[in-house]
């Protein structure tokens, strides 16, 4: 929205206003290009010309909303083919690109992201680790396990419960403060 009011107050007409996308019915003025450019900063976005750089805020957006946006059993198909067929591009192309711009694997942010979700996941209690290892596309909780205990050192038993340590009961509350 805040995209689509900029452009408006610049007179400009736009056919589509997509995450990380605008098509324009014009062609922009090189000043034209400078105002957008200063008032999506002052909204905290960004204009991006690299072509390269637009790819890859694709890429991450698309992971972010398959592992943090979608109440869906995450995809069970190949990732790999499912990113290709989404931005029309071959995979080992994306891969390449994403490890040389962001320093790290495809597979290594969806990781850290897969990771974060299930800290989320187990933090809100309401789904036991099977369950969590099914939503997430795990082949079995060991997996989901191992994975999570590479990242951050911990099994998600032993980070549930520290969870659980920090926050203390009603009851216990009450008993610490009712010192009659």
């Amino acid at each position: 929205m805040a995209v689509k009011e900029e452009l408006k107050k610049l007179g400009l007409h736009f056919i589509v206003v997509d995450l990380g996308e605008v098509e324009l019915m014009e062609t922009l003025s090189e000043e034209q290009r400078e105002q957008l450019k200063s008032a999506l900063l002052i909204s905290g976005l960004e204009l991006m010309d690299d072509k390269r750089a637009v790819l890859i805020e694709k890429i991450k957006n698309i992971i972010i909303e398959m592992v943090h946006h979608s109440n869906e059993v995450m995809i069970k198909t190949n990732f790999s083919d499912f990113l290709s067929q989404k931005l029309n591009y071959d995979y080992t192309y994306l891969a390449n690109l994403f490890s040389e711009v962001q320093g790290t694997t495809i597979e290594q942010f969806i990781i850290s992201h897969k990771v974060e979700r299930i800290k989320e996941l187990i933090i809100y209690d309401e789904l036991n680790i099977t369950e969590i290892a099914w939503k997430m596309s795990y082949s079995s909780v060991a997996h989901l396990s191992n994975q999570f205990k590479k990242v951050t050192g911990l099994t998600p038993t032993h980070f549930k419960q520290l969870k659980d340590k920090r926050r203390n009961s009603i009851e216990k509350i009450g008993g610490l403060l009712n010192t009659d």
